[in-house]
């Protein structure tokens, strides 16, 4: 569960960041006591030096594009490429495998 002292340095990040100033744990330790919020006196350095040298906003506006984004520029060729091949390998590996139904394992339905 996060605690209200996160929450709390969580948010004086992102209004620092939404007025393009640095995130440093001064400037979240004053916007904690503007906003008469009592934290830990370690909790802002920490956030500070989480968010050293990461671009928040590009973290915020790129959130979905984590797993199953678009593959880079290069990629769409390579793919197209093997998919040819990977598809033949499919129907080979099919064509190996034969099907079983439930009665020839014993689990039929009308033994």
């Amino acid at each position: 569960m996060v605690s209200k002292a996160e929450l709390a340095c969580v948010y004086a990040a992102l209004i620092l960041v939404d007025d393009d100033v640095a995130v440093t744990g001064e400037k979240i330790s004053t916007i904690l006591k503007a906003a008469s919020v009592d934290v830990e006196p370690y909790w802002p350095g920490l956030f500070a030096k989480a968010l050293e040298g990461v671009n928040v906003r590009d973290l915020i506006t790129n959130i979905g594009s984590g797993v199953g984004a678009a593959p880079a520029a290069g990629v769409p060729a390579a793919a197209a490429a093997a998919a040819p091949a990977a598809e033949a390998a499919k129907e080979e590996k099919k064509e190996e495998e034969p099907e079983e139904s439930d009665d020839d394992m014993g689990f039929g339905l009308f033994d």
